[in-house]
């Protein structure tokens, strides 16, 4: 049962320091440079922590079923991370900003769900949909 629910509360308590991180860097840093000392200590961390994940290969031969998605991943988390630095720096709040873009991100991925990955979507989660969509207008009103 901790396996099934520990995946979730490590990305929620990532979110959170991930946010107030964001919201807390300078105004006037450089945002690459910012970025880059991020992805310089992401990096050095996942070099570290790589030996912990036991596997039958070798530290170079893992590399070797990589696709595509490890390129594109790191692009989208350039946009996720630029994106959340410059909503903050433009005057979007820490309570509001995160919540309008998940929401969308979450409205977002339910035709993706259902067209690439045959995924259910019950009545529940339409009713659940319809007032995540009713919260983003009022959330911007």
């Amino acid at each position: 049962m901790f396996m099934y629910f520990f995946p979730i509360a490590l990305v929620v308590a990532s979110n959170v320091v991930y946010n107030i991180c964001q919201k807390s860097t300078p105004q006037g840093a450089n945002p690459f440079s910012a970025l880059l000392i991020t992805y310089l200590t992401a990096a050095l961390l996942t070099l570290l922590a790589f030996p912990f994940y036991k596997t039958d290969k070798g530290f170079f031969q893992s590399f070797n079923d990589l696709n595509w998605t490890s390129f594109a991943l790191g692009a989208a988390i350039v946009g996720l991370e630029l994106g959340y630095l410059l909503a903050y720096r433009v005057g979007w709040n820490i309570s509001v900003g995160s919540l309008v873009a998940n929401i969308i991100l979450a409205i977002l991925l339910i035709p993706v769900g259902i067209l690439f990955y045959k995924e259910g979507f019950s009545v529940n989660q339409i009713i659940g949909a319809a007032f995540c969509l009713v919260g983003l207008v009022l959330i911007n009103k």
